[in-house]
């Protein structure tokens, strides 16, 4: 859903509702069922709040979550758009340690965190999106031949929530994007600032672009929703159910942790290139420099692959990876936190 979208988008389905959380950028998909024998439902049992605190735990989670990796999801826009404007010849080795230290020694410490802000406001809007729209795709596809017995077949079950899922993640990525648009193109100013805000950059990109310049590689984003859905959740069932059936007394709660980790790195690995490309086509024309991809988002693939080579529709993948688990990690804690505690609240009033 993200793309973070990659978006970059860890959404969580639990039992028949969704809860958007999303984990980056793109954007990761946490699959968790509660079908536990009765004796581990009563050991892990979940806090039982309304769909607004649901929602609102979720988006909290999301925001907390990038906050925490703003440094790793910065390092990786900077490298993902190295070649773009430079010659790819003159690019010395990716390195993370050395990008860092670039940026504490010229910008200061507080620029990892540049465009977090508005990474930030498009955490609500896309969670509560997502949330809905899952919901109101789920209602109209089980109208279907096929899946209206979605509740009798796992497979028709499986087959509503991905096409479920895809379809919110589109819609979502589609309504919030200016905002996705705005936090590469704040990420992506080193010592040269043009956008000194997220108001400003919204008002300079209409005024330079035109509104159809906060759509620059929307393409991209939603043609990586499907696949990065699709991939995470089968990744992730296919973990867990493998992981509950050799060691069915481990803590369910670590197992969904670790599945969803590596399911995340599997989706980052499939889904890196197009989220390379969004990132480069979000930043063609800024501050009215020449556009280098305006053939169409496949010329884009070929002129990297060309130009980079295969490795260079990679750049920037370690730093993501090194942000998939602490981002899992700290999604999946806040949420229970939050959860734990709103649950609290209301059965206090």
């Amino acid at each position: 859903m993200q793309a973070e979208t990659r978006v970059g988008s860890l959404n969580s389905v639990h039992g028949g509702g969704a809860t958007a959380v999303d984990s980056g950028a793109g954007r990761r998909f946490a699959h968790h069922q509660q079908q536990q024998r009765p004796s581990q439902q009563a050991l892990h049992q979940q806090p039982q709040i309304g769909t607004w605190p649901h929602l609102l735990a979720g988006g909290i989670a999301g925001a907390v979550s990038k906050t925490c990796t703003a440094p790793l999801a910065r390092l990786t826009i900077l490298f993902q758009v190295q070649g773009m404007h430079s010659d790819v010849s003159a690019l010395s080795k990716a390195s993370i340690w050395r990008e860092a230290s670039r940026i504490v020694c010229e910008e200061g410490v507080r620029a990892f965190w540049r465009g977090n802000l508005v990474t930030i406001a498009h955490r609500l809007p896309y969670s509560s999106i997502s949330f809905y729209a899952y919901e109101r795709y789920k209602l109209m596809l089980q109208s279907l031949p096929g899946l209206d017995r979605h509740r009798d077949f796992v497979a028709a079950d499986l087959c509503l929530r991905l096409l479920g899922g895809g379809l919110a993640g589109i819609t979502a990525a589609s309504m919030t994007y200016p905002l996705d648009l705005v936090r590469t193109r704040l990420a992506a100013q080193t010592n040269s600032i043009y956008y000194r805000g997220i108001t400003h950059a919204l008002y300079a990109i209409c005024r330079d672009e035109g509104v159809r310049g906060l759509y620059k590689g929307l393409g991209a984003t939603l043609l990586g929703v499907g696949p990065s859905i699709a991939i995470s959740f089968s990744v992730y069932e296919k973990l867990r159910s493998v992981w509950q059936l050799e060691r069915p007394s481990d803590n369910v709660a670590l197992v969904s942790l670790a599945c969803g980790s590596l399911s995340g790195i599997a989706s980052s690995t499939v889904t890196f290139p197009l989220d390379l490309v969004r990132r480069r086509m979000q930043l063609e024309g800024v501050a009215g420099r020449a556009r280098v991809y305006d053939k169409g988002l496949f010329a884009a693939f070929r002129d990297i692959v060309q130009s980079e080579g295969l490795r260079g529709l990679y750049r920037g993948i370690l730093p993501e990876y090194y942000k998939v688990v602490p981002s899992v990690g700290i999604v999946f804690l806040t949420y229970e936190s939050l959860k734990s505690f709103l649950a609290g609240v209301a059965s206090d009033e």
